[in-house]
């Protein structure tokens, strides 16, 4: 019987702000609206996965602020009766992104302030209890707590993800994208307890040093199967993917690669692409629980991330997987090219 997907990790509101530019020191910018919506990988997955699949049983395991960012949160998640919420904890202050989003461009910088996502650790996984078939757990890189030394492991992250093993849960994560991190150290150890790794092009040249991007922007096409198979003799057990605007694909541990050209949408149906990486990783989670094949995993992944560009966050226009599926095979007849034939940006968070 399956026992269904768990996400764990970061968990933030994100205040979505509109502005005419983004303005030089000591300039200043309209702010011509703004939306707050939940953010960080554990809201991101967890609820786009219940709006994907009401049956699927989800639970989630993260912090949140003993306040009333935190209480909002509490109550997103509450609305999906398919989630489970108990992990749950409140503690400290909610960690939040203010999301500054330039009009015209679609150019986003966020300024993010850690909270309770530093207050994660070891001590809030209890596999003996745990009863799920999938646990993904990130944003490496910005969990204080789990990227922290371990007694017995390079991080605490790996002790964690190694007792998820041990107690025959498959293992997945995801990582943040952040200018000069720590990628070298804190995530290949973390690998070799990983069975799904899933993260953009900027992420994967950043922990195989395999570039993946021209200067001028292009794509190194034939780098993409190197940066794979780069993740998969670093552990990975089962499926390293990475995905980028134009482009995703995927490596299994047995040598079968795939690629798939990103979905194409009319202009006028994006509203942000905030979360939309998630919202990726929520298809490939989808696929694997699920038992489909790697390339129709990635196809998948590519509508759910496409389509969740018609909200201000990851999930907030996500639908039920058949009418998704349905809507972005008409949404891509409408636009000249059809599907599978323009990038859109699903890189960022």
């Amino acid at each position: 019987m399956k026992k269904g997907i768990t996400i764990a990790g970061s968990l933030t509101v994100d205040i979505i702000k509109y502005i005419d530019r983004y303005p030089d020191i000591q300039a200043l910018t309209h702010i011509t609206g703004q939306v707050r919506s939940t953010g960080g990988l554990c809201a991101n997955c967890a609820l786009t996965l219940a709006r994907l699949d009401p049956a699927l049983p989800l639970k989630a395991i993260a912090l949140v602020g003993d306040d009333e960012a935190g209480d909002f949160v509490v109550s997103r998640f509450a609305a999906h009766p398919s989630i489970d919420i108990s992990g749950l904890g409140q503690a400290g202050d909610t960690s939040f992104t203010d999301v500054m989003t330039e009009q015209g461009t679609g150019r986003r910088t966020f300024f993010y302030y850690p909270g309770s996502n530093t207050l994660l650790g070891p001590g809030h996984f209890d596999f003996s209890r745990l009863e799920t078939d999938i646990l993904h757990i990130g944003y490496i890189l910005v969990l204080e707590q789990l990227d922290a030394p371990d007694p017995d492991y390079p991080t605490a992250l790996c002790r964690v993800l190694h007792a998820a093993q041990t107690a025959g849960i498959r293992t997945s994560i995801d990582v943040v994208s952040i200018a000069g991190g720590r990628y070298g150290e804190l995530v290949p150890p973390a690998l070799r307890y990983t069975d799904y790794c899933c993260i953009n092009e900027y992420e994967a040249a950043a922990i195989t040093g395999i570039s993946l991007r021209e200067i001028d922007g292009g794509v190194i096409k034939q780098n993409l199967l190197l940066a794979c198979r780069a993740l998969i003799e670093m552990g990975v057990a089962r499926w390293a993917v990475i995905h980028m605007p134009e482009i995703s694909c995927g490596l299994e541990r047995n040598g079968a690669y795939v690629e798939r050209d990103s979905w194409q949408l009319p202009p006028e149906f994006i509203k942000s692409s905030v979360g939309a990486g998630d919202a990726f990783a929520a298809g490939i989670l989808y696929g694997a629980y699920q038992g489909l094949d790697l390339s129709e995993s990635l196809r998948i992944a590519g509508a759910v991330a496409a389509y969740s560009l018609g909200g201000a966050g990851a999930s907030d226009a996500i639908v039920p997987l058949a009418e998704l599926m349905e809507k972005m095979e008409s949404l891509a007849e409408k636009s000249l090219l059809g599907h599978f034939k323009k990038g859109i940006d699903i890189s960022q968070r």
